[in-house]
């Protein structure tokens, strides 16, 4: 059988793989960038951890809606108009006069992100034959891979070789000309009567942006504060009110019953966790390696690379290893490793550690972030019906990046409680702590693995009324 991809497939490959490198480069790429925004545009510990969850969180509250809003307005159309928002928010970034500034426009960029991200997806999908298409999702899968494992590199070769603002104006050419080519060598599609949850989005939207406001704000200013009680009671109330929405609503964007499934319901937790520990911890370790071990961006870089690159190496054999024995155990496995890896960070951090005392944990939380990725995918899938595998993938993309968000608010708001800037002694003594509870956090995500399916185990079949609906497809504009 010809494997090859040709033509159209060829070049939507290549075209969805940049847009998603972009936008995955951007959830880590500004990591080593910290300490030099900082400098430049002042700025407090709630100031710095905006500039990452500005991002994160319209990403994960706007995923589900953006793919929803390509099936009702064509895919196409919908992905070169988010690719527009997020170039245009990349250059307003590269331009801000102050923190404040960078923070809008990082929340714009993370609106753009998630209307384009979903719909590479389904555009490659489309336009890749079924009998190619394992191949085209695994080059697609490698790119997002490494634009995880290149974020903090990236980041600080240019922050220090250049400045911190060229790590958003690198986005600016390249989105400028995958737009007209995206418009030429791209096929439409539609969604004939697919439907948008607006109240839904608003509830989810309102209420997640209440819970990690207060959680960035509480320590600042104070727990018991009218803005952070509010925060926290608001948030709460929304985030129930979309939970009933997922009930009672006819056309949800995210339904609730699949959450009936233990292993929907595990591998959901599993990965808020295993980000709100990932996420929160390099957050930190980031601003360790330069502000208290004394590297500069490109080094700090480079540091990182034992942990965030491993996946590049582990991820193909944890792919063998879940088909041969199933997915659940690869998981917990791979969660373990990675709590395993931030429990010893905790223990050896001091002021005057030096790198090669690092390397372990490094490496051995690399090798558990590979172990999850690439089966923890395919366990999803195992849970639900081919119905709802749309929505099931979108969700769990949501939660990853929920709990990415989460885990820079809540460890942030330990450091500044047990720790802060003033000194290398005191930030050691404010991240040691922080990175105590994300290695819980992962280490409780390797137990709610265990509700995962065994291997063999058939996903359910999907409720009377819930086959979809094929796209129509439009000619590409040539």
């Amino acid at each position: 059988m010809d494997t090859r991809l040709r033509g159209p497939a060829v070049w939507a490959l290549v075209l969805t793989g940049v847009a998603s490198f972009m936008a995955a480069l951007d959830n880590l790429v500004v990591t080593t960038a910290l300490p030099a925004i900082r400098e430049d545009l002042g700025g407090k510990l709630e100031d710095l951890e905006w500039t990452v969850n500005a991002y994160t969180l319209t990403f994960a509250v706007l995923l589900m809606f953006g793919a929803a809003l390509g099936d009702r307005f064509a895919r196409r159309r919908l992905f070169i108009a988010g690719l527009a928002v997020f170039t245009g928010a990349s250059a307003a970034a590269a331009l801000s006069p102050g923190i404040d500034a960078l923070i809008a426009a990082r929340a714009v960029q993370g609106v753009g992100a998630a209307v384009m991200m979903p719909l590479t997806l389904t555009l490659l999908t489309a336009a890749v034959p079924a009998a190619r298409r394992g191949m085209a999702l695994g080059i697609y899968g490698a790119v997002t891979g490494l634009a995880v494992a290149s974020g903090p590199l990236i980041g600080g070769s240019l922050t220090e070789h250049i400045s911190w603002q060229w790590i958003f104006w690198l986005n600016v050419p390249i989105g400028l000309a995958l737009i007209p080519l995206a418009r030429l060598r791209l096929a439409e599609s539609t969604v004939p009567g697919a439907r948008l949850d607006i109240p839904g989005t608003l509830l989810i939207s309102g209420g997640l942006f209440g819970i990690v406001y207060a959680l960035v704000n509480a320590n600042a200013e104070g727990w018991t504060s009218a803005p952070v009680l509010t925060g926290l009671i608001a948030g709460s109330v929304l985030v129930a009110g979309f939970v009933r929405h997922g009930f009672t609503h006819p056309h949800p964007m995210l339904p609730m019953r699949l959450f009936r499934d233990r292993g929907f319901l595990g591998i959901n937790l599993a990965s808020l966790l295993m980000f709100l520990g990932m996420f929160g911890s390099i957050f930190l370790l980031s601003q360790f390696l330069q502000g208290v071990a004394g590297y500069s961006p490109t080094e700090a870089g480079l540091r990182m690379l034992p942990w965030t690159g491993m996946p590049m190496i582990v991820a193909p054999i944890a792919g063998i290893l879940s088909d041969r024995i199933g997915g659940r155990p690869v998981v917990a496995a791979g969660l373990a490793l990675q709590a395993l890896g931030l429990g010893w960070f905790a223990v050896i951090l001091s002021a005057d550690v030096s790198y090669a005392a690092q390397l372990a944990p490094l490496v051995i939380s690399g090798v558990g972030m590979g172990l999850y990725f690439a089966p923890a995918s395919n366990a999803l899938m195992s849970t639900v019906a081919p119905a709802d595998q749309g929505k099931a993938s979108g969700t769990n993309n949501a939660m990853r990046e929920v709990g990415g968000a989460l885990g820079v608010a809540v460890l942030a708001s330990v450091f500044s409680a047990q720790g802060g800037y003033e000194s290398p002694q005191a930030f050691t003594n404010g991240t040691v702590p922080a990175l105590w509870i994300g290695a819980v956090a992962v280490a409780v995500a390797a137990g709610l693995a265990l509700l995962l399916p065994r291997k063999g185990t058939a996903a359910p079949a999907a409720p009377a009324g819930t086959a979809p609906v094929p796209a129509r497809k439009v000619p590409a504009t040539r």
